[in-house]
Parts: structure tokens; sequence; C-alpha cells
């Protein structure tokens, strides 16, 4: 992982205020029961990729407190017995969760966490830090593979984000439908490609471009991309790429490309295609950065720009234009007795109880109807819908899947760890099933998120008591 100790610390520090609450009034062993959901989609879209699942479950598996920790919190006021409880610490409780990759959408108690009040408390900061960001990248990446079709996606975002967001921004890069990144130490540590290309600097420590170009290609004879905009792409880069192209193909080489990091890249990359393809050099793929996303990638590609790879940086890693997913952690339920938030904001309400997800399916195109959240031990024959015009959906007789599991056990993990790219094929198959209408950029579909029978009937009578 990245840090290189217990990380008991990475926490607000509220959570360990309530924590010591709990301790002295004797409730350290009142069994709680949270959620994890979100509110809105982020982008103005229709839908989340939901990730960080696996991170998760090994951070918490590191949520300990050493003696240095422990000195810490002594030093800024903790209580000693509070503290001396700390010293054993370990997430004991258990954790459900819909499975890594998969579509999510608001409203929805995507995770629950079970466990005593003291630890299902301290986890949240750490929950909420690492699932809202995973996920909010996952699905910018996803929205950028919708309209790059097959075309190569590099994550170039590592100078650019946050600090050591990076690293996690470019394995929920990969989930969403990347191919490869820049950061070798995500890539390292996660077990997924790294690649590169050449930088400006490169060829201005040359006295000539072309000298630049060969002795890259001098080392790097079947891997070279040549960045040809560092001067005049059109009258200098583009001609000399191809000189290089000419002189590797005599040594029984190939160049793989050229890249543009400037200027019009459509016409740009038009011209270049058609000065290539002059030379008989068809094979020399065209690859394209500079503030990319979706918006742009999908412009380039209706101007029919023959591109075939892109890097995309600022915008992939900090979630640009949205910043953050809006993913809170509520309690639902403490000891026997379910709970929920009452606000006159409705949208702020919460859902009381332990719940699990039925996923409604198209039994014809297989593509995803509704979901429906009821409480367990129920199945719901009827949903209601949460938010905007009152609607009864009827759902006996429909195709449906329990999307949430459990994942860890008493502190233990369940579920394989799988790799990124595993989980990637997963997210890719489950939204081959989300509509197009629901997809799409402009005004999409909202999707129908509704509540059972018995939750809609425990959700009422809690009101009216409160």
């Amino acid at each position: 992982m990245i840090f290189k100790k217990n990380i008991g610390l990475y926490t607000d520090h509220y959570e360990l205020t309530m924590a010591q609450g709990y301790f002295l009034s004797g409730l350290q062993n009142k069994i709680a029961s949270f959620d994890y959901f979100f509110r809105k989609n982020p982008f103005k879209g229709g839908y989340v990729v939901f990730a960080g699942l696996s991170d998760l479950i090994d951070l918490i598996d590191d949520f300990k407190f050493d003696d240095e920790d422990c000195n810490y919190l002594e030093n800024i006021g903790f209580d000693k017995n509070f503290i001396y409880y700390l010293k054993d610490f370990k997430f004991s409780g258990d954790l459900f969760s819909v499975r890594e990759g998969e579509i999510v959408f608001p409203n929805e108690s995507i995770i629950r966490v079970e466990g005593n009040i003291i630890e299902t408390q301290l986890i949240e900061s750490l929950l909420l830090n690492i699932i809202n960001f995973q996920s909010l990248i996952a699905t910018k990446a996803a929205r950028m593979r919708l309209v790059a079709g097959e075309r190569q996606l590099v994550d170039f975002g590592l100078r650019r984000a946050q600090g050591f967001g990076s690293i996690h921004a470019s394995r929920a890069a990969m989930i969403g439908g990347f191919n490869s990144t820049s950061n070798v130490y995500s890539a390292c540590r996660y077990g997924f490609e790294s690649t590169g290309t050449m930088a400006h600097s490169w060829i201005q420590t040359y006295n000539d471009e072309i000298d630049a170009f060969r002795e890259f290609v001098r080392f790097y004879p079947t891997s070279s991309i040549l960045l040809v905009d560092t001067f005049d792409t059109i009258k200098k880069g583009i001609p000399n790429a191809i000189k290089i192209a000419k002189e590797l193909e005599e040594l029984g080489g190939k160049l793989q490309g050229i890249r543009l990091d400037s200027g019009d890249l459509a016409f740009l990359s038009k011209t270049a295609r058609k000065m290539l393809d002059e030379e008989g050099l068809e094979y020399v793929k065209i690859v394209v950065s500079n503030q990319l996303d979706e918006h742009l990638i999908r412009s380039l590609l209706q101007q029919n720009a023959p591109i075939d790879a892109f890097g995309v940086g600022t915008s992939l890693v900090i979630g640009k234009d949205e910043g953050a997913l809006d993913g809170v952690y509520k309690l639902a339920q403490i000891g026997d007795r379910p709970t929920m938030k009452i606000s006159e904001n409705i949208s702020k309400m919460t859902l009381p109880g332990k719940k699990k997800i039925y996923r409604y399916v198209d039994s014809t195109t297989n593509t995803f109807l509704l979901d429906g959240i009821e409480l367990t031990g129920f199945k719901p024959d009827k949903i209601y819908k949460i938010q905007g015009v009152n609607k009864e959906y009827i759902t006996r007789n429909l195709k449906s899947e329990e999307i949430v599991t459990k994942v860890m056990e008493r502190g233990k993990r369940l579920i394989p760890n799988l790799s990124v790219h595993d989980i990637a094929s997963f997210s890719q198959l489950r939204l081959k099933q989300v509509t197009e209408e629901t997809k799409r950029f402009e005004n999409p579909h909202t999707y129908v998120v509704g509540i059972g029978n018995e939750l809609k009937k425990l959700q009422d009578k809690l009101k009216e008591e409160i």
C-alpha cells in the first residue's frame, strides 16, 4: 500500500472524539449498521461505476494504532483508558457491498457496515475517502471509454493529480476502461501496463529535431512514438518523423506512432494521416493529448479525426468538472432499533434498517430496468419510486438479482482479490446492460431506484414516530 505503517490516524478528529464518547459511556459493544450511498450522479450523467472496494478492504485490515499513534493521541488530550483500548483495536465487523465495477445509482445502499459502534464509526472517513474518489474517477474514465470505442486510452494524469491521489486515480481509470497509464508506481502496484512517449525537452536537448528523433529510435526501435509538435508540426515534425520511419524500415524496424500535443488536433491528425499514408506508413499510429476529456474526444471523432489513441491527464484524475462524489455514510440501525435521519430537504432523508438491493432486468434485452431497495429477509412485489413523481412498479414477475453480498466477515476478507483487468471487464459488461438513454451525456434518462413494501412501511412508521 501507499502507507508504510498502520493507518488508524487516517481519519477525521471527530470520529475519534465520538469513539471515545461511546467508550466512556460504556457503549463500545453496541452493535450498529451504517450505509454508504450517494445522492447525485456526477458529471450530469446517469450512473456511477463503483470502485475502490478491494483497496478499502486492504486498508481496513491495516486500520490499527501503534505506540507512536497512541502517544500522539495522549499528547492531544485523549483519555488514557480509551487509548489503551485502541492499542488492541482491529476491525472485526462485517462488510456487505455490491461488486467492484458494478454500475450503481443514487440513494442505493451500496455498502453496509455492521459491527460495534466504535469500529463502524472509526472507518467512516477512510471508506468515504477511498470509495468516493475511486468511483468518481472510474465513472469519468467510463464516459471516455464510451465515446472512444476501441481506441486506446492512456492515463497521463500523474503530474496534475492531487498528490498521492494519482495512485488510486490510475487504478480507478483502468476499472473505468483505460488501457494503460504513465504512472509506473500504480502499474507496478496494481498489475497493469505503464507506457509513455517522450517530452519536448528531449527534442530541445539536441541541435536538430531529426537528430533527436534518430537518437531516440536508436534506443527504442520497435516502440518509439515521436512527439512532432515542438517546432512546426506540419513543415518540420511530421516530415522528420516520416524520414525516421523510412530509416527504421531499412533496418527492419517500424515506427510505432507520432504524438500531437497542441494545436487543432482534428486538422493536424487528418493532415498527419494523409502525409503518412502517402509515404506508405499506414501502420504508424496517431496519438493525441492536451487537455482532453470525454466531450473533446467525442467532438474529435465526430469530425472523423483519424486518431488511434488518446492520452488524458488533468480532467481524468481530478474528476473535472465535478471534483467529488457526494457519497455519505449514515447510521441505519443501532442494536435492534432501525433509525433514520429526517430532514426538511427530502433528498437528505435516509433509509432505515438493514437492506439489500434487487436489480430488475429486461428478460428480452437483458438491460437494467430498475433497482429496488428492501429490508433483508423480504423480497418486494412492488417498488415505490424514492424521488420525483410518485409512482409504483410491479416487480413480482420480473427477472431479478441481488447485487449486495457479504465481502468481509468478522474483519476477514471473503472475496478474492481480483485483478484490475478482471474488475474492468466485469464493469464493461455491466455497462452494456445500461440503456443508451441512461448513458447519454445530455439529459440522461433517470434510472428508477425505489423502495420495497416493507421498507416503505418502516420508513413511514419512523417518520410518524419522530
